[in-house]
């Protein structure tokens, strides 16, 4: 049985990418920051189980790997995200945003790395964005652009590292997404977006490791 991890998947996007995995007869380790009232994830059927997981806690990412250890992860996908807004804001805003979108996705997959490589698919995902094209930019701030351009930085810096281990890793935007994130107006369902992801992680071979992908599979501007 194919295994995936989906970190941050209590609503939005990593919600429906937990759904339709589990949907499919995939077997799902999803995370939330609280298992023990899992909202809309309590509500997936198939071979789901949940973990308890705040990107921003050390302890808990730990916790996580632990758990996991001994266990192949065939797909690793990192979609836990906030959205500061545009524009600057006050130090502790901007840290945290940072830390979420820019230094969690890193840490949290190289604490799973070892059940990556374990598998026989080896395919990592981080959640970026097209927002974060060309940036952080110092003359124009804005917060979450910003994180998900420093998120780039350090997955392509990271990235040769994983590939020698034989992992494929790429970042992926999943398009404007209707989520409670960016609101009504966007134009793809979080359905449309997962659906169109999963296509690519599936197409994923050895030679698209280190890509900047959208869910329709082309490559998206650094």
């Amino acid at each position: 049985m194919t295994t995936v991890a989906v970190i941050g998947a209590s609503r939005g996007i990593g919600l429906e990418l937990a759904r339709q995995y589990a949907a499919d007869g995939y077997r799902v380790h999803a995370t939330t920051r609280t298992p023990d009232a899992p909202g809309a994830l309590g509500n997936v059927d198939g071979d789901l189980h949940l973990h308890q997981l705040d990107v921003v806690e050390d302890d808990q990412i730990t916790a996580l790997a632990e758990a996991l250890a001994g266990e192949a992860i065939d797909i690793l996908i990192h979609s836990a995200g906030i959205n500061a807004g545009r524009g600057g804001g006050s130090p502790e805003i901007t840290a945290r945003s940072m830390r979420i979108n820019a230094e969690a996705p890193i840490v949290t997959v190289a604490a799973l790395l070892d059940g990556v490589a374990a598998s026989g698919e080896k395919k990592v995902a981080v959640m970026s964005s097209v927002q974060g094209s060309g940036r952080p930019r110092a003359d124009s701030p804005d917060l979450y652009g910003d994180s998900k351009g420093e998120l780039n930085k350090r997955f392509r810096a990271i990235e040769p590292e994983w590939r020698a281990r034989g992992i494929t890793a790429v970042a992926l935007h999943p398009g404007y997404v209707r989520t409670d994130m960016t609101g009504a107006h966007a134009s793809l369902s979080p359905e449309e977006s997962v659906r169109g992801m999963r296509n690519v992680l599936a197409g994923l071979t050895a030679r698209d490791g280190g890509r900047f992908l959208d869910y329709r599979g082309k490559d998206v501007t650094w």
